[in-house]
């Protein structure tokens, strides 16, 4: 019975474990990722691979040029003001 219930409980513990919304850039860069991997996959030759290498850096100083730097900004403004109230 109660190995039962635990089978029954787990899937819903999962499920409903909370999803924390994570930061644009973290998302910016595990996107830029995952198409490297997808890139890899798909290489045939070493030329390939370096080509999927360097679309990947291209696209990861993108997301810290953009989504990442943004962040950084808030997160500066936020300690300014935090800084300003003490």
């Amino acid at each position: 019975m109660n190995v039962t219930l635990a089978f029954a409980l787990f899937p819903i513990l999962l499920l409903g474990a909370p999803v924390f919304a994570q930061s644009p850039c973290v998302d910016c860069l595990k996107a830029a990722q995952e198409q490297l991997k997808q890139c890899l996959g798909n290489a045939i030759s070493q030329e390939d691979k370096n080509s999927c290498a360097e679309r990947q850096q291209a696209k990861a100083t993108a997301c810290e040029n953009g989504a990442c730097e943004i962040e950084r900004a808030k997160s500066q403004n936020t300690d300014d003001v935090l800084a300003q109230k003490k």
